[in-house]
């Protein structure tokens, strides 16, 4: 077991401040500083993420051709690839089926844009997350059939289909589908379901987004073309790398792990975005007020949240037509559009937030550790943002969550947010397979289900009984792993830019967390909507700036403001404020302790 970081075997907020390394990992560290060269603040993060000494620096710069697999590998992959190109060759209409989100936004662009290269008719449809819910639907089929497409390609959906699929071979329309969503062991019938989670799958890549995977299949049909003698002439060859800003933006918007392929993917295409060469991305930074060079924060956290509004409260399709389009002026009017409904979405969220944390309040009480799942559920709630909700439910209360939008014609459609060791798309699974909910599924940390309202409590207790056990073993682990202390004087923009070199952070791969031990809180006060401003500074009178995101009236921000003027360790992330064009550090604040 690792030793508790400065003796802090309880915070202020009753967390356990764990040392991420123990005694072999603090070699591994050691070794990386000698053999690589590499500061020793770095090296501690490296080593805390199991990266050893030889393959250091093919880390700090992962290079897509090195890591980039025969797309080959992906079960079914040959017969997808084959189909489509043979329709590119016979000038058949091809039609994309997405999903609302960003990951389906970016797919859907990805492939529609290879499909115009390559000359051939296509069609895009997202489909209205009220009106036709999640997935392929019949009557979308049907339509896109009498528009003559003679093949559907699913993108981040179609896994679970059998209904609807076994409509599509009726009317003549062949399906390949191009997925990452966990699946069932019987799969729905197509010419292809290329999808690394697939049970049968080998392939070692199911931590892909459905746009990791629609790249390989574009790879692998552009290698199939050029081999047929298709480029050439007029119809120049491709440059596939140019894509990769949208392969990056899925990657970090659908929280897959950042590791191994992805971490190339997001690299290099952030690479490729800072050259503002796609005029939607451009129009969105630009309308989301971007300062500074683009970073992975960016795309989770401004550009991501913009495109995924119009699936949730507006016009699901505006996310891939602002990656489409090659026009400026359409362009700006869609991201001043997404821009709008973000704002709007803001407004809906915060109140559902505050009606779902009252009625939470009221079933865990003041034993925060009651109970194992949360699922809540109201008329009044806005399908679209249920999602959102979940997220922040879980946040709060440190458990897997269910926020629930009830019809009012007796069902409700709903998103799960999970906390990490609990596989939520699993037992979501596990109730459709029960009878317990009407259809769902999803991934490990997300899931989204339906379910009749009168089964709510059925629901709520099936998750209960199902995920007891695995939320019990991750409330026994709830700790804080820090990866180094450092002084206000010590975080200095430079330093933080060598942390940086070794993301990007997220899921799989997560954010460093860092210690100002023994630093005077000062100047700390509620700014904007419930977050807490502060000030660390150190016994030698150098200062950070800090920042607790949502603190505000929860047991950090109650802790930040008991301890005004007192000496404390403060944890959290180090990140460099571009505020008004400068560039200073900040940390952001993720926990307090007093000093033994």
């Amino acid at each position: 077991m690792s030793r508790a970081f400065l003796g802090v075997e309880q915070s202020l907020t009753g967390r356990l401040w764990r040392d991420r390394l123990d005694e072999s990992g603090r070699a591994a560290a050691l070794a990386i500083v000698q053999e690589q060269g590499v500061p020793d603040v770095v090296a501690r993060v490296l080593a805390g993420r199991g990266v050893l000494s030889p393959d250091v620096p093919l880390f700090l710069d992962p290079k897509l051709r090195l890591l980039m697999p025969d797309p080959a590998v992906l079960t079914g992959m040959d017969a997808a690839v084959a189909r489509l190109a043979r329709a590119v060759r016979a000038g058949e209409t091809v039609a994309i089926f997405g999903d609302y989100d960003v990951d389906g936004a970016c797919s859907s662009a990805l492939l529609a844009e290879f499909l115009d290269r390559a000359g051939t008719p296509r069609l895009v449809h997202i489909p209205d997350r009220l009106i036709e819910g999640y997935g392929p639907n019949i009557e979308a089929l049907r339509a896109l059939a009498a528009k003559g497409a003679t093949l559907l390609v699913t993108v981040d959906c179609g896994t679970t289909s059998h209904e609807v699929f076994a409509e599509a071979a009726r009317i003549g329309l062949d399906v390949v589908v191009l997925d990452h969503h966990q699946a069932p062991e019987a799969l729905p019938e197509a010419v292809a379901i290329v999808n690394p989670n697939r049970l049968d799958d080998l392939s070692g890549l199911g931590h892909l987004c459905a746009a990791g995977v629609v790249f390989l299949a574009v790879v692998a049909l552009n290698r199939a073309l050029r081999d047929a003698g298709h480029w050439g002439g007029a119809r120049p060859e491709p440059d596939l790398f140019a894509c990769l800003d949208i392969v990056a933006l899925a990657t970090v918007a659908d929280v897959v792990p950042l590791r191994g392929l992805n971490r190339a993917f997001v690299r290099q295409g952030i690479a490729v975005m800072r050259r503002r060469g796609r005029a939607g991305l451009r129009s969105l930074a630009d309308v989301a007020g971007l300062n500074g060079p683009i970073e992975p924060y960016h795309l989770g956290f401004l550009l991501g949240p913009r495109i995924n509004a119009g699936g949730r409260i507006g016009d699901a399709g505006l996310g891939a037509r602002l990656l489409m389009t090659p026009d400026e002026i359409e362009a700006g009017t869609i991201a001043a559009d997404l821009d709008r409904l973000n704002r709007e979405r803001q407004v809906i969220e915060l109140a559902m937030v505050e009606q779902a944390e009252a009625e939470a309040l009221g079933l865990v009480g003041i034993d925060e550790s009651a109970g194992s799942v949360l699922v809540l559920g109201s008329e009044q709630w806005h399908p679209g943002v249920v999602g959102l909700v979940a997220a922040r439910l879980k946040e709060r209360f440190g458990r897997p969550s269910f926020a629930v939008a009830l019809d009012g014609n007796g069902f409700g459609t709903g998103s799960g947010r999970s906390i990490p060791g609990v596989d939520l798309g699993r037992a979501v699974r596990a109730a459709v397979d029960a009878g317990v909910a009407v259809k769902g599924g999803g991934h490990a940390m997300a899931a989204g289900v339906t379910v009749a309202a009168s089964a709510l409590p059925e629901f709520r207790a099936f998750m209960e009984e199902r995920l007891t056990e695995a939320v019990a073993a991750a409330r026994a682990t709830n700790a804080l792993d820090i990866d180094a202390a450092v002084t206000a004087g010590g975080a200095s923009p430079g330093l933080i830019e060598e942390i940086e070199k070794a993301g990007p952070y997220g899921s799989g791969h997560p954010e460093p967390s860092f210690v100002l031990p023994a630093h005077r809180l000062i100047d700390v006060a509620e700014v904007g909507t419930g977050h807490i401003r502060a000030r660390l500074k150190a016994g030698d009178g150098s200062v950070i700036k800090g920042i607790a995101f949502r603190a505000a009236g929860r047991p950090l921000g109650h802790a930040l403001m008991s301890r005004r003027d007192a000496v404390v360790h403060v944890a959290g992330g180090l990140a460099i404020d571009r505020w008004g064009g400068g560039a200073s550090a900040q940390i952001r604040i993720g926990d307090v302790a007093d000093p033994r």
